[in-house]
């Protein structure tokens, strides 16, 4: 009697934590933002861009039609990071589409394979058995993947703004780190799940310090700062040892200055830093304009394709913050904020009450993994820390980071004791 009682109170609980949202209304509101964002750039200059149009179109009837089928075939309940990825990519592929037309075609291709990576990845983590067994072949597998990748590029003197960070194999372009984000999510959540030992914690230190020299050896400073604080996050909500996480934390900070007192290199890049306005024509040009053109649109917005931000370099990638604020608004970028905010506590909700351990670390390793690097590009666009050229998730251009983005969400949307009918049922 105790034990059907407490199970009652548990499940209660549970579902008053989670109220469902009205998925079909806040699908409706985002479809008019889209609609209203989309207008400018399918009528820019006078003229009418079928395609756009086209590509716009298809995009809202997307959206519509993936939550349909999930809601009336799959039986699926919560739409809300579904939602959260399709309004934050809808204003990516506006910006795209308006700095260049045709831009939002291989984005759009992008969003539809990212949909269909989220929708195997988590079908497949769904089950803990099989995520156990995969994690040995798959670590061992991602590092030998990351290494040929470097040495591929490496050799083919791909080297892109002093990094050796893409693979280019004819029209296709891709980020070897982009993909293996998901995989150190995957292996480090696997890895600590079952028990905390030394020899787990050895093998999970080891994956990591592998996956981030590798990202030294590429010059991807911004990426490799993204892993740390990834490995800090799993490595602390297994132990909670905040003593071993300072010490960590220190040991790395002597290694960054070590780097940066061996590679002069290294340390030019951030010479501009907190130094803009010294030399604003040359080596600030970039930072200088962007701080100028982001605030110039004010609470409204200067409207899609009247900004001048557009016209620097990597204006819809490292920069796309900017340019939502220039041509969108602060109101708008500010919505954008509080979008990840909300990603947030979901996240944190989904954890406290997860079927399974792995579930928790990786949806909380995902979730900052997102974060950490939303605040790198906010704060580099703002010139709060130094521009590290990482993508702003969902809204920057590029199709690998794209597809990274939704897969990080699946491990998120795992989380969610909703997306286990039997179990809500029964919790």
């Amino acid at each position: 009697m105790k034990q059907s009682t407490g199970a009652a109170l548990r499940r209660d609980r549970i579902r008053r934590r989670y109220k469902y949202v009205d998925s079909s209304f806040i699908l409706f509101l985002i479809t008019i933002f889209q609609i209203v964002s989309f207008i400018p750039v399918v009528f820019a200059n006078g003229g009418f861009a079928a395609e756009s149009a086209i590509l716009a179109f298809g995009y809202l009837a997307f959206e519509w039609i993936y939550v349909f089928f999930m809601q009336s075939v799959m039986k699926k309940v919560n739409f809300e990071l579904e939602l959260i990825a399709f309004f934050l990519s809808g204003i990516g592929l506006c910006i795209a589409e308006s700095v260049e037309q045709g831009a939002m075609k291989m984005q759009l291709l992008t969003i539809v394979l990212g949909v269909i990576v989220y929708d195997v990845l988590l079908w497949f983590i769904k089950d803990v058995k099989r995520v156990m067994f995969m994690r040995a072949p798959l670590s061992v597998f991602t590092i030998i993947f990351f290494v040929g990748c470097f040495a591929f590029i490496y050799l083919t003197g791909n080297e892109i703004n002093g990094a050796y960070n893409w693979i280019s194999l004819g029209p296709i372009s891709f980020q070897p780190s982009e993909l293996v984000k998901i995989a150190f999510v995957f292996v480090g959540a696997a890895t600590l799940d079952k028990m905390l030992t030394s020899k787990n914690i050895y093998l999970f230190i080891a994956f990591a310090m592998g996956c981030i020299g590798v990202l030294f050896l590429m010059k991807d400073f911004g990426t490799a700062l993204i892993f740390f604080f990834t490995f800090i996050v799993i490595a602390f909500m297994r132990s909670g040892d905040i003593r071993s996480i300072a010490f960590i934390c220190v040991a790395a900070l002597i290694g960054a200055l070590i780097i940066l007192y061996f590679r002069p290199h290294v340390a030019a890049r951030f010479a501009t830093y907190r130094h803009i306005w010294d030399d604003p024509y040359d080596r600030g040009f970039q930072q200088t304009r962007l701080l100028i053109y982001s605030v110039s649109g004010g609470l409204q917005g200067l409207g899609i394709g009247n900004g001048q931000l557009r016209h620097v370099y990597a204006s819809t990638t490292d920069l796309v913050f900017g340019m939502l604020c220039e041509e969108l608004g602060l109101i708008v970028a500010f919505a954008v904020v509080l979008t990840f905010a909300i990603l947030l506590v979901y996240a944190v909700k989904c954890s406290k009450s997860s079927p399974s351990t792995f579930y928790s670390i990786s949806a909380a390793a995902a979730a900052s993994l997102i974060l950490f690097q939303t605040s790198l590009n906010i704060f580099g666009v703002t010139d709060i820390l130094p521009l590290t050229g990482v993508t702003l998730p969902f809204i920057s251009e590029g199709g690998s980071s794209m597809v990274s983005c939704w897969a990080l969400f699946a491990f998120i949307k795992a989380a969610d004791i909703r997306a286990y009918p039997n179990l809500y049922k029964t919790a």
